[in-house]
């Protein structure tokens, strides 16, 4: 009876589920003849295929959710990105206000030696402040206050007169030429100018067209800016190309990129990178459409040797946002890098010696990599990805522990690409590829210059001036190291 009961409900489902999935009329896929078996079969694949629509749809949507909680403290964006109200990590209070701390060296303006004085004047008192008598004598040691002044600025003009005489026995006429260095009509410390003000202070061109008119009453076009870039990129290429090699032969180097844009299409611009490669003395840029790794291989060289600091992945921090099993890992391996950070701090500080740093670490690099194993495991997805990640390079990690003078973080290399991210937020990136080659050789310049601490505006000139009369450049390798620079009059 009960049986019988059963199979009648079952019947009646299947002929319910037929009626409401397949109405009257209608027909139904994959069946010759509708019968309740081939709708029942029918209904279960339906089913079955709207399950995992459903399960897609679920990891598609926590997908856009954990893109959409992305910002600079969980992932590779940079706090510029951050929506307006992102929450910060808050810092840690020290106690003390802003400004100079009671106690800090005093640093204030320094005199200049009398000999770069240009003009002087005798401040001498004639009558005693107290009494009014007439005071006679001289201050051997009088207090020297100076003022630094800036005179009229204006462009000096040099007229090139051609003339043209005729020859008695022939008739022809002969016109005695421009010389080659001044067929623009630009001087080399202009023309250095112009690139200074866009490739070191950030100016667009437009703002450098009015900055040399206002400062030096010249006028000068945008397309003469742009043509005169154009020339520095070529003047640059030897000097960019020994920095280059420079880099390569290095024992030890840092090296980062940032996102780009070269050129539009419809409106999108199309995608680049901006590489950096730097030493303590040189730093080398370079634009190129992907982040593959012959883009590394033909900046640092194929046969690099030294050691390479770069950024693998943002720190575990990214595990505790996710939460989770990782989250949980990730709370523990934060703890572990505090703890070697602080001692490295004081190896760096020499307050604590190599040797019991070393000793030290022994026990959290087992650590280390037995909860990133855990995490590989453990973890959700996104985290297990990370942790394999970072132990295909394992071993990489410790080189700081092992070779003193290794940082354990690529702040250098950040430090050393900044300069082209702030660029890049007013300029929108390069048209092409011609304004790329002027980027990368200009930055390379400016970013070794200021890390030789040695005068760019005169390194452009004399750049510019060696190229337009075909004599030898100088050099971006630091002073100790370049050949001899012989200047061009």
């Amino acid at each position: 009876m009960s049986s019988s009961g059963d199979v009648a409900a079952s019947t009646g489902t299947r002929a319910q589920l037929s009626q409401s999935l397949f109405p009257e009329n209608s027909p139904v896929p994959g069946a010759v003849t509708i019968g309740h078996g081939a709708v029942y079969g029918t209904a279960l694949r339906h089913f079955a295929h709207l399950e995992e629509e459903n399960r897609q749809l679920r990891e598609e949507n926590r997908q856009l959710k954990e893109r959409l909680n992305l910002n600079s403290s969980n992932s590779s964006k940079p706090p510029s990105s951050d929506a307006p109200g992102t929450p910060r990590p808050p810092k840690q209070r020290t106690g003390r206000g802003p400004g100079g701390q009671p106690g800090h060296k005093k640093h204030e303006r320094r005199l200049l030696p009398p000999e770069a004085v240009k003009h002087v004047v005798e401040l001498v008192p004639s009558q005693c402040k107290g009494c009014r008598r007439r005071l006679v004598g001289r201050d051997c040691e009088p207090r020297r206050h100076q003022v630094v002044e800036v005179p009229p600025l204006s462009a000096i003009v040099t007229e090139y007169r051609s003339h043209a005489l005729a020859c008695s026995a022939c008739g022809t006429l002969t016109r005695a030429p421009v010389p080659a260095h001044a067929r623009s009509a630009f001087g080399e410390r202009l023309g250095a100018l112009a690139s200074l003000l866009v490739g070191k202070y950030r100016l667009s061109r437009r703002l450098v067209k009015d900055a040399l008119s206002d400062m030096l009453g010249v006028d000068v076009s945008v397309g003469s800016v742009v043509n005169l870039e154009g020339e520095m990129t070529d003047a640059l290429a030897p000097a960019v190309a020994g920095a280059r090699a420079y880099v390569q032969a290095a024992d030890k180097a840092h090296a980062d990129e940032t996102g780009w844009v070269e050129g539009r299409k419809e409106g999108r611009g199309h995608r680049a990178w901006l590489w950096v490669a730097a030493t303590a003395r040189v730093v080398v840029v370079h634009l190129a459409r992907n982040r593959s790794g012959k883009v590394a291989q033909a900046l640092l060289g194929k046969d690099f040797l030294g050691i390479l600091t770069t950024d693998l992945t943002r720190d575990f921090q990214g595990f505790i946002d996710r939460g989770g099993e990782g989250g949980r890992l990730g709370t523990r391996l934060m703890r572990e890098r505090n703890r070697f950070f602080k001692w490295w701090h004081r190896v760096r500080d020499a307050t604590l010696a190599q040797a019991e740093f070393e000793q030290r670490m022994k026990k959290v690099r087992r650590t280390v990599g037995r909860r990133l194993r855990q995490a590989e495991v453990r973890a959700e997805k996104k985290t297990a990805g990370m942790a394999r990640e970072i132990l295909q390079w394992e071993e990489c990690l410790w080189t700081f522990v092992d070779v003193p003078g290794i940082e354990p973080t690529n702040n250098f290399g950040e430090q050393c690409i900044r300069h082209a991210v702030m660029y890049r937020k007013t300029s929108f990136g390069t048209q092409g590829p011609e304004g790329s080659r002027f980027v990368e050789r200009i930055f390379t310049a400016v970013s070794t210059l200021k890390r030789q601490e040695r005068g760019v505006l005169d390194f452009l000139t004399d750049t510019l001036r060696t190229h337009r009369r075909g004599l030898p450049p100088p050099s971006l390798l630091p002073l100790a190291e370049a050949p001899p620079f012989v200047y061009a009059a």
